[in-house]
């Protein structure tokens, strides 16, 4: 494959190819920083570290004959945490998760209703850091489409499609700041059909680009 391919080219097969180099993680802590953060005090960035609690969620790319769609959450608005928010399925590893994968697939199940054994698994990305104090590791699947969903209304008010390919165009990503302990963080966002997906969520999508692309 030559030259850089363009969003609208991006099938499963060059997921599964592009993925096939990545590994799950063999510290769920090891995160890697956001871009710009070089440029944070050191005393946020200490306190951002520490006390990190590991985290797995699901990157679910539903898999249609001529397209391909990312499937996300938009959290119940009761939540103590990320309330409202559009995010992945996923949530905190527990003690008996064998692993990382384990932890996202398993939360998956529990908060949409896709059964482990309807994913395929292509590949993962570096746990990243969230302002709440999680390290996450995303893992990419591929989803056949036409899946029964089952939603946990607890803990997803709702879920929406969004084609990848809208993801994966870089003109579609928007820069905004939030402020965290004073400081000024600058953030990523997409908007599409009146949703805002922004945070970990966007980061996790444009590190998804980096390696598609």
């Amino acid at each position: 494959m030559c030259g850089r391919i363009q969003a609208a080219q991006v099938t499963a097969g060059h997921i599964r190819e592009r993925m096939a180099g990545t590994r799950m993680p063999a510290d769920p802590l090891a995160v890697v920083m956001p871009p710009g953060s070089r440029a944070w005090p050191e005393q946020l960035r200490r306190k951002m570290c520490e006390n990190l609690k590991p985290a797995g969620v699901l990157i679910p790319i539903l898999e249609y004959p001529d397209s391909l769609a990312v499937l996300l959450t938009q959290r119940s608005a009761d939540l103590k945490i990320h309330a409202g928010q559009v995010s992945f399925p996923g949530g905190r590893m527990e003690s008996a998760d064998a692993d990382i994968s384990v932890t996202a697939l398993r939360e998956t199940h529990e908060e949409v209703g896709i059964r482990p054994e309807q994913v395929d698994i292509a590949g993962y990305l570096d746990p990243m850091l969230t302002v709440t104090g999680y390290a996450v590791t995303p893992i990419v699947g591929l989803i056949q489409p036409g899946i029964s969903l089952r939603l946990d209304h607890s803990e997803v008010e709702h879920v929406f499609e969004v084609p990848l390919s809208f993801l994966l165009d870089e003109s579609n990503q928007q820069l905004s700041e939030r402020e965290f302990h004073g400081v000024a963080l600058p953030m990523v966002e997409f908007n599409y059909a009146a949703m805002r997906i922004w945070g970990a969520t966007a980061n996790m999508l444009v590190a998804l680009r980096q390696i598609l692309l």
